[in-house]
């Protein structure tokens, strides 16, 4: 099935890199007015869609970004949360209170600010669709990753109450789980969590693997693609939905290896 988004005005936040900008790539290609943006102004300058510097964490920046893009694009119809960090790898009673809160703000927060930003203008024009990027960590509780596991869970609970608040108004809102993604981010992640193990990556990533049923990771264009989905016309009655892009990671844990959390 061919998507046409001829014409839609589109936002990813975090949209210069990784997953986001495979979700612009996708968007702009299936005809879309695309804006972008980044915390990296590297990125920012690099990105071919309309591109600009905020930190979704700062209200002053996300208010101030939004303006922009809608005096730009006329409006909004597809907001794409993807704005992001994967905050410490730590036992509960180690992590500090900074990083906690730095990674609420980001992955829960900023969600809100951006989601809060666009409602009026979506209302106004009595349709849009708002798609949160939470994670397979906001399902199931995954070891020594609490702050970002909280913050997914947080989102998945913000979709839930957004969908409800504005399906009146023809506003659909639904997030999406993604797994285990490859890329630098996901080699970061598995480096940290073998060194907190005391293993080595290639020693720790076939035990990661054996958590998800398809015992694979997926790529970031998969996940672009179920964010042009429901951002399409196509998935005009999916609303209030987490759905895992994951290869069945969220729902299938393997028994434990020896060792119980040590080797998780």
């Amino acid at each position: 099935m061919k998507l046409d988004l001829t014409g839609a005005r589109v936002v990813v936040t975090a949209g210069c890199g990784g997953i986001g900008r495979a979700i612009a790539d996708a968007y702009a290609g299936a005809g879309a007015r695309v804006a972008v943006c980044d915390v990296d102004p590297t990125l920012v300058a690099a990105s071919p869609h309309l591109a600009a510097l905020c930190d979704v964490a700062d209200e002053a920046q996300v208010a101030a970004f939004f303006g922009k893009v809608l005096a730009d694009l006329g409006g909004i119809d597809v907001l794409v949360n993807n704005a992001g960090i994967a905050g410490p790898t730590l036992p509960v009673e180690q992590m500090p209170l900074a990083a906690w809160n730095q990674t609420l703000a980001v992955n829960l927060t900023g969600q809100f600010l951006c989601a809060r930003a666009v409602i009026p203008a979506m209302k106004a024009q009595g349709s849009g669709a708002i798609i949160n990027l939470s994670s397979t960590a906001g399902r199931m509780g995954m070891p020594l990753r609490s702050a970002y596991s909280a913050s997914k869970y947080g989102v998945r609970g913000l979709t839930d109450v957004l969908a409800i608040e504005l399906g009146e108004y023809g506003i659909r809102v639904n997030a999406i789980l993604p797994g285990m993604v490859a890329g630098p981010r996901l080699d970061r992640v598995v480096s940290e969590q073998a060194a907190a193990r005391g293993m080595t990556q290639e020693e720790y990533l076939p035990l990661m693997l054996h958590n998800i049923s398809m015992h694979s990771t997926v790529t970031a264009d998969e996940v672009a693609a179920m964010a042009l989905f429901l951002g399409s016309p196509a998935a005009r009655h999916v609303s209030g939905q987490s759905i895992g892009v994951c290869g069945n990671f969220e729902s299938y844990r393997a028994p434990l290896a020896a060792g119980g959390l040590a080797n998780a």
